[in-house]
């Protein structure tokens, strides 16, 4: 007999008595797919929450190395003219909000536009030893960088970095050539934002007991939960689930990882500092009000002169419009001179939002290219 006469026939799958068996191989087949589904969802659940780290996209040098912060130099070969600095927002992410991703960054956008020497501050996390720095050090490693770039430079001001240039300007109106304040909260008492009523109804010794509970420090981790807590069930349902039907979508899982290692890294802040912040700044509002007293003098929007461009979302619930456009009754620039836009959307799309970094920071950075110089009353 050959081979194929002795080989037992196969079993006729048709007949009942097989069916069990059949069922039973093909869930075991799945099984495995499954378990190789949910062991690449765990996988991807550890990158996208801590497991990449946060990095700025575009090549860039180092100009300056300051206890605060990274003076990074991202102008092009040829450029000249009086420098912009941008100032990222200093309140516990990275400064990659400002140089996101290739294609999708507000940097390369600036320079694109033809903004001369262009410049980032790019603020590092704080550590033990620096717990005790107040606003007085931030504004200080910033005149320096000011006084490096020649005296005289644009100011662009990202989220709470707006009010930190609106206090240089305040305070050295003359080294300050023109303002832009993107989604940065002037007049914290304007509005109806969440973040005001949070801070307005929480007792200061909450923010405290977080401050001490982190050796002096306020960690960027608790920060990132309550950043999570003002839409609880996008960050703990919704992306998870959004997660587990993309997991094979490379595109998808692209886009995600990029927004993630911005966002799952937060950076620690010196506890007086933030303290000084909440106090201070949001509670009493004491920068609007002139009672501010940055580097030895009191701060009086009023003494900013320079030509400003204010920008908003609309629909942003970290800074309401209203904080933003405050700016343009308080600051003592003449209202020929101030440009206002609100553009749809919410808070971090105004700084890495593809249609606004198509649309919008071209057009101002062609705005600062006009500006000459503070003006008079």
């Amino acid at each position: 007999m050959s081979e194929t006469q002795n080989a037992a026939p196969a079993p006729n799958v048709n007949v009942p008595f097989f069916w069990p068996v059949q069922l039973a191989a093909s869930l075991a087949e799945q099984g495995l797919e499954l378990y190789a589904r949910n062991v690449k969802f765990l996988d991807e659940e550890l990158r996208l929450h801590g497991g990449i780290k946060p990095r700025l996209a575009t090549a860039h040098s180092v100009r300056l190395k300051l206890r605060t912060l990274d003076l990074c130099d991202y102008s092009a070969p040829d450029a000249q003219g009086i420098p912009t600095l941008v100032i990222a927002p200093y309140a516990g992410h990275t400064s990659m909000i400002a140089d996101y991703h290739e294609g999708q960054s507000l940097m390369q956008t600036l320079r694109a536009a033809g903004v001369g020497p262009l410049f980032l501050t790019d603020w590092h996390s704080a550590t033990a030893d620096m717990k005790d720095l107040e606003i007085d050090d931030y504004l200080a490693h910033l005149l320096a960088c000011i006084d490096d770039l020649g005296d005289r430079v644009h100011l662009v001001g990202l989220c709470q970095g707006g009010w930190t240039a609106a206090m240089l300007a305040a305070r050295f109106p003359r080294k300050v050539v023109s303002l832009v304040l993107a989604g940065s909260p002037i007049d914290t008492h304007a509005g109806h934002g969440p973040l005001k009523k949070m801070v307005a109804h929480t007792p200061l010794a909450f923010y405290a007991d977080l401050v001490a509970s982190g050796d002096g420090l306020m960690l960027g981790k608790y920060m990132l939960a309550g950043w999570k807590n003002m839409h609880p069930t996008q960050h703990y349902v919704q992306d998870h689930i959004d997660l587990y039907e993309h997991i094979d979508d490379p595109v998808w899982l692209a886009k995600t990882e990029a927004f993630e290692r911005w966002y799952e890294n937060p950076l620690d802040l010196p506890g007086r500092w933030y303290l000084q912040v909440i106090d201070q700044l949001f509670r009493r509002n004491r920068f609007a009000k002139g009672e501010f007293v940055g580097l030895g003098r009191p701060l009086a929007l009023k003494d900013i002169t320079c030509p400003l461009y204010l920008l908003a979302g609309h629909s942003d619930d970290i800074t309401p419009h209203e904080q933003v456009f405050a700016a343009q009754k308080l600051c003592g620039t003449p209202a020929a001179h101030i440009e206002k836009r609100i553009v749809p959307g919410g808070h971090v799309g105004l700084f890495m939002g593809a249609r606004n970094l198509k649309e919008v920071w071209p057009q101002i950075g062609a705005w600062i290219r006009q500006q000459a110089g503070p003006l008079s009353p």
